[in-house]
């Protein structure tokens, strides 16, 4: 399938790879399809910044990244109840990111724990919710992200 992205220009997105947010992203409820996009050549790896875009509308994509880059005891609890209409939800199965927020300076940068995106990538239904624990809508990674890069040099 062609898609036409703000950011990308057009693409082929494989409809195999499309993902199903019946309820949207939290605010954007008419919203519905989105594609997960990122390096190929390079894969996807734990500090990979990828782009959550819309299908439904070509000018929204979302900055993602998988939550235990910047927290590795991310754990939030979640009822199951919001989960049930991904199918059957497994350890191997599910995959979870979280929104990037970016600011004009780089230490502000941010990530919501609050409220991740949980797809289920057997059926790729996938649902954006707002967990029950005490975690921040905007977790500052940039100090994270800087510990992590002086640990690899």
């Amino acid at each position: 399938m062609k898609a036409d992205t703000r950011l990308f220009g057009e693409i082929d997105i494989a409809e195999d790879k499309i993902i199903t947010l019946e309820n949207g992203m939290v605010g954007l409820p008419e919203f519905r399809k989105f594609a997960l996009i990122y390096d190929e050549e390079k894969g996807i790896d734990a500090s990979s910044v990828m782009w959550f875009q819309s299908m439904d509308d070509p000018q929204t994509a979302f900055p993602v990244m998988q939550p235990h880059t910047v927290n590795p005891d991310y754990n939030p609890v979640v009822n199951d109840e919001m989960l049930t209409p991904l199918g059957e939800m497994t350890e191997e199965n599910t995959y979870v990111l979280v929104t990037l927020t970016a600011t004009e300076k780089p230490e502000n940068l941010s990530v919501n724990l609050k409220a991740p995106i949980v797809i289920n990538t057997d059926t790729k239904k996938g649902c954006q919710i707002i967990v029950e624990d005490d975690y921040p809508v905007k977790y500052r990674i940039y100090e994270v992200l800087k510990g992590r890069k002086k640990a690899e040099d």
